[in-house]
């Protein structure tokens, strides 16, 4: 026969571990829902298993049920759910810019690290996915301000694709006190504009006027045309989205704080 106090022992001890591991679960935070994610952006602070190439980074954009992706080269995007402690992310869309090999790969494999079912957890601004092979931290990301910024153009948007620039482009945007500094690629210009939440109303651009390649004028004609009235517009952290209805389609740009 057990005598009574090893017995009593033996139960300390689990309650003891199960305790422990209690303050474990406690320590690397909780699940969060859809709803705790969305319209929040988080860049990555470090990442364990893969090797990102030097000066890039994981930034996630949520919204109530889609989850965006940069890490360097393009942009992905797929519907998410949140189920069992994982992050469950159906097949990415991608733009289709050209970027290194390196910066490629980078991309596959972020696209198959979110298909893989990570585990999920937040702690307070610390979000972290761990899957089989990897684990990315990630810090709340604030918006960078509209006005005082200079973003610099990184993409043209034409039904529903987005195309990068030619090499040589030097195109930025500007706001400060209602009025718009443009670097078209080509020449450069400025106008009046009038901000809201969600839109911006640009008035008459004056326009230098310089000869340029074919490639630099066609992005500007492309920039000229978003430019032209009103527009909407989005930040998720360091990325500026502007958008206008046309007559063939939605076109737009795309900008990252300089």
């Amino acid at each position: 026969m057990i005598p009574r106090t090893a017995i009593a022992l033996v139960a300390l001890s689990a309650l003891a571990l199960a305790a422990c591991g209690s303050d474990s679960d406690s320590a690397s935070g909780s699940t969060p829902t859809a709803d705790d994610l969305a319209g929040q952006a988080f860049e990555s602070t470090e990442v364990t298993g893969y090797d990102l190439v030097e000066g890039t980074n994981v930034i996630l954009g949520f919204e109530a049920d889609t989850l965006g992706a940069q890490a360097g080269c393009n942009t992905q995007s797929g519907g998410y759910t949140i189920a069992d402690g994982a992050l469950d992310v159906s097949v990415m869309a991608s733009t289709m810019m050209a970027c290194d090999d390196a910066l490629m790969a980078q991309d596959t494999w972020l696209a198959d690290f979110l298909t893989s079912s990570p585990k999920i957890s937040i702690d307070g601004d610390t979000l972290t996915l761990t899957g089989s092979d990897a684990t990315i931290s990630l810090e709340a990301k604030t918006g960078t301000p509209l006005e005082g910024t200079t973003w610099v153009l990184t993409g043209t948007v034409a039904t529903e694709a987005i195309s990068s620039l030619p090499a040589d482009a030097d195109a930025s945007l500007t706001i400060t006190d209602g009025q718009a500094a443009i670097q078209t690629g080509c020449n450069s210009g400025s106008t009046s504009v009038e901000i809201t939440d969600t839109t911006m109303t640009f008035g008459p651009i004056a326009l230098t006027k310089m000869a340029c390649p074919e490639e630099l004028t066609t992005l500007e004609n492309s920039v000229l045309a978003v430019f032209d009235g009103e527009v909407t517009y989005e930040i998720k952290g360091d990325k500026l989205s502007i958008r206008k209805d046309a007559a063939d389609g939605e076109i737009g740009l795309e900008y990252t704080a300089k």
